[in-house]
């Protein structure tokens, strides 16, 4: 008798069709990232693993909110990953200028992040660069030619890629919603989407549609 894979469900920070709360919490392994708010409440609380970018306004944001490590997100989450180690950072990501960093805005939170997670009781972990490397050319995106177009890898797809990446086919059937492959104008929207639609051409992958995403909507036009 073939042994029961055990469910991964990727939960992205886009709006849901309906209330998978229930269904999520009842998962194996959960991934989520940054801060979510538009699936909050809609999702369930269960975490495993939070990915978050450690560059940015937004974390920043984070790290003035005396909330947010209180948020039941971060407080149920197993694992935090910081998704850009310093030396990407350095090496491929754009930096605020002078006047920018006078008034407090730094290339990278990933000290300050550390320290945040570690105060909340969080396990932390820091991706190598090298994951930032591989990501980038996964997406056929060379990491020195993104900086030059300022094009950049979202969080969610560095996440997904690590949970693919380390949940192997054999024993996880995934689950993705809350993605519609749409917001910062700099990330890398149609060559994530093609990326996941070719990992669910390899293995077990539902992808559940947001109520954001383009396609889904000219449909119904």
């Amino acid at each position: 008798m073939a042994k029961r894979k055990k469910t991964l469900f990727i939960v992205g920070n886009g709006p849901l069709l309906f209330d998978m709360s229930e269904h999520v919490d009842s998962c194996d392994h959960v991934v989520r990232f940054n801060e979510p708010k538009t699936s909050f409440g809609m999702s369930g609380t269960k975490t495993d693993w939070l990915f978050v970018c450690n560059t940015g306004k937004p974390m920043r944001r984070r790290l003035k909110n005396p909330d947010y490590p209180k948020s039941p997100i971060v407080q149920s989450a197993e694992l935090v990953f910081l998704v850009i180690h310093p030396i990407a950072v350095e090496k491929y990501t754009l930096k605020p200028n002078f006047i920018s960093r006078l008034r407090g805005r730094r290339a990278e939170w990933t000290w300050a992040s550390l320290m945040m997670y570690g105060k909340a009781g969080k396990t932390v972990a820091v991706l190598p660069p090298s994951f930032y490397e591989e990501s980038c050319r996964d997406l056929g995106i060379d990491p020195v030619e993104s900086l030059k177009h300022r094009i950049f890898p979202s969080t969610g797809y560095l996440g997904i890629r690590y949970a693919l990446e380390k949940l192997p086919a054999e024993e996880w059937r995934v689950e993705i919603a809350g993605f519609s492959w749409q917001g910062w104008k700099k990330h890398a929207w149609n060559y994530e989407r093609d990326w996941i639609e070719r990992k669910a051409a390899e293995r077990e992958i539902r992808l559940w549609p947001s109520k954001d995403d383009e396609r889904i909507s000219k449909k119904k036009d």
